[in-house]
């Protein structure tokens, strides 16, 4: 694609004038020309849309004689758009469902990745109709199918950015594009069939009370089976490509540091657990993520040569004479797809049992509860265990995470319980506003949880301590923190046994004294603490640790390395 991308925004409109004028009015805050299709409206309708036509302020209304279908109607905006020289179009529905504040978003990826299908990614209140929400879902799980990937997780949002190219080659090649309410699954489908990459930037979605649907129940209804229908059958002449392209995407993963790991089989995975645990609930749940996680495991070539090479060094550990086979791979990945699927039930009121064992350090009071750092790590399952907390301890925790993942994580939990996402910081680094609000957290008698098995994203303030016979790189920022903070640090682990769960806690450091002139030892000493317990967690259940990059590599995850000398 050479030159600068050029943007417009068309809006197929077919009984619904009440919100498009604010539609508009956000588009061209963008800077965006407006094609408006008028699709076929009668009566008072047709003349609020005409009254809309004003192309010198940048809005041209363009009309339908009579009403031909949402994706027909974007199809002749596509053919007006190509015709005025544009090369992007925004596709905005009518109705005013999404919250056009994304679409600066939406704008920025398409910028950054032109070539590019950039869609928006629903996340729907409480005003979404159950029946629509599970048949949203099948339509997912329908797609991932016919693709052979999950890089498309919501095909049925009509709030995106197309590149104008790919979509012209499609209809050079004659390919069939629904045109009605199949049209926005079925572009998508084809688009990614011919290469092009799916991005997608979070939407807000409301389903106002006066909304009113185009959506026949009967025949749209038919008209989506027909069209799954359609692009199943067709998928198996796509399989070479389809395989050529997911072996490139896979072999070209690289050794990185774990914040810089791309989202395939985390959010996607995260969507998936819980689609399947709001349509079946648990106990039906489980066999299908087991397929999911073969499913992974057979594909993610990195990840499952980093799963490896941690099960070869933690048998070693253990004394055990041999190396990790097939089933022993699968085996964690299955209890990664476990993992997910008790947090969300959990969170929904439906988790495992949850065992709380030795927590007297972490719960003395004296005579007002207690401030603390707790440290974690990606072992067992703390997350299940704040689900089970009582609400007073749920409120004293606060969650530092790092990235978008986690971000990702807590959206989707709070779908299941909006306490779920309740006290949670979003941090990279602990700058000196983060600092003053950690220490107003814990002088209240709160508790910081922190990850102790993820170094830093600038690689820096890291111990490089022995781990499962090797040398790997710990942070240090939990015993910093808490020597900021001048509160007790403990160490906190979840272990699932059988159909439930086990919490434990072991004081790490009732007060973090750094001596100047011997701080990094000291940092060192802390750090070994940590490490220790998380050697003996680890050992003990091989198969519950869940960091599936190179612990061993260097701090910025590009090489595997011995620590610095």
């Amino acid at each position: 694609m050479n030159g600068e991308p050029r943007f417009c925004a068309v809006i197929p409109s077919y009984n619904h004038t009440n919100r498009i004028a604010g539609v508009i009015a956000a588009a061209r805050r963008q800077q965006l020309p407006v094609f408006v299709i008028d699709d076929g409206n009668t009566g008072p309708q047709r003349a609020e849309l005409a009254l809309l036509h004003d192309p010198a302020a940048g809005v041209t209304v363009h009309r339908l004689d009579y009403n031909q279908g949402k994706g027909a109607a974007v199809l002749t905006g596509f053919a007006l758009a190509g015709a005025a020289g544009f090369t992007h179009v925004v596709q905005i529905d009518a109705d005013g469902q999404h919250d056009m504040a994304a679409l600066p978003s939406l704008l920025a990826l398409a910028r950054q990745e032109p070539r590019a299908l950039v869609t928006g990614l629903p996340q729907y209140d409480h005003t979404i109709p159950r029946g629509r929400a599970i048949g949203r879902w099948i339509t997912h799980v329908w797609v991932w199918i016919e693709t052979l990937s999950l890089e498309i997780s919501d095909s049925m949002c009509g709030f995106r950015v197309y590149p104008l190219a790919a979509v012209q080659a499609l209809l050079d090649r004659g390919e069939h594009i629904g045109r009605r309410m199949d049209f926005d699954t079925e572009i998508m489908v084809r688009l990614f069939w011919s290469g092009t990459s799916v991005r997608g930037a979070p939407v807000k979605v409301i389903y106002p009370p006066e909304n009113t649907s185009n959506f026949d129940l009967l025949r749209d209804n038919l008209r989506i089976i027909a069209m799954h229908t359609r692009l199943a059958l067709t998928m198996p002449l796509r399989l070479p490509a389809l395989l050529a392209r997911h072996w490139r995407a896979t072999r070209s993963e690289t050794r990185l540091h774990w914040a810089a790991l791309p989202e395939r089989g985390i959010l996607f995975g995260m969507r998936f657990c819980a689609m399947v645990l709001r349509l079946l609930g648990p106990k039906f749940a489980g066999p299908l993520l087991n397929l999911v996680a073969l499913y992974f495991y057979l594909t993610a070539s990195q990840r499952r040569q980093t799963a490896k090479e941690y099960l070869a060094r933690v048998f070693a550990a253990a004394g055990q004479a041999r190396q990790p086979g097939f089933a022993d791979g699968y085996r964690l990945f299955r209890n990664f797809a476990q993992r997910g699927l008790d947090v969300f039930s959990g969170w929904a009121g439906q988790g495992p049992p949850v065992e709380q064992g030795d927590l007297r350090d972490l719960l003395a009071t004296g005579d007002k509860p207690r401030g603390a750092v707790i440290v974690v790590a990606h072992v067992g399952n703390v997350e299940v265990a704040r689900s089970a907390l009582p609400p007073a301890l749920q409120r004293r925790l606060l969650v530092l995470v790092h990235t978008r993942h986690a971000e990702n994580f807590n959206r989707l939990l709070s779908e299941f319980n909006p306490e779920a996402a309740l006290n949670t910081l979003q941090v990279s680094e602990i700058s000196p506003d983060t600092a003053l609000q950690l220490a107003e957290h814990v002088e209240s008698g709160g508790w910081v949880l922190i990850a102790g098995d993820r170094v830093p994203l600038s690689g820096q303030r890291v111990s490089w301590v022995p781990f499962l016979g090797h040398a790997a790189a710990f942070p240090q920022g939990p015993f910093i923190l808490g020597a900021l903070l001048r509160c007790p640090v403990h160490a906190l682990f979840c272990r699932k046994l059988g159909a439930g769960y086990r919490l434990n806690a072991v004081t790490l450091a009732e007060e973090v004294v750094l001596p100047r002139g011997a701080r990094q030892q000291a940092l060192d000493i802390y750090v070994r603490r940590f490490v220790a317990l998380l050697e003996q967690e680890v050992i003990a259940t091989p198969y519950q640790w869940y960091n599936f990059f190179d612990f061993w590599a260097d701090t910025n995850g590009s090489r595997p390395c011995s620590p610095p000398r």
